[in-house]
């Protein structure tokens, strides 16, 4: 596999929250999340990622991302980030939302099976 599922996945990422579309255009419709936080583990499907970028949407004047590392093993690319995040309420301070480190299996160019943990960003 080329660098594409590197770039699959920053871009899923970086714009899941802002781009209506990088859900159809990145996520696989079979696609399944585990996510582990600090509240607990979810599993999320196609549906509940589509939703839960409507949420972030509403809820940030604006969202950055900070790549620290992506790595690639055949079908497999593992991200680790870090968001920022604006409110609406102070769109002029940035702070640091959460930390995460994904690992996601590429079918077809899209992310199909991923594991998720965060932690919130002190």
């Amino acid at each position: 596999m080329s660098k594409q599922g590197k770039e699959t996945i920053e871009k899923f990422y970086e714009c899941f929250y802002t781009d209506p579309d990088v859900i159809t255009k990145y996520l696989h419709p079979d696609a399944k999340l585990t996510w582990n936080s600090s509240t607990g583990m979810r599993l999320m499907r196609y549906e509940d990622i589509s939703a839960f970028a409507a949420e972030m949407a509403d809820s940030y004047e604006s969202l950055r991302i900070e790549v620290k590392n992506i790595l690639q093993e055949g079908e497999e690319v593992v991200i680790n980030f870090t968001y920022y995040v604006s409110t609406i309420e102070n769109p002029d301070e940035e702070i640091p939302l959460a930390h995460f480190m994904a690992i996601w299996q590429i079918e077809n160019n899209k992310l199909k099976n991923g594991h998720q943990i965060s932690q919130l960003a002190d």
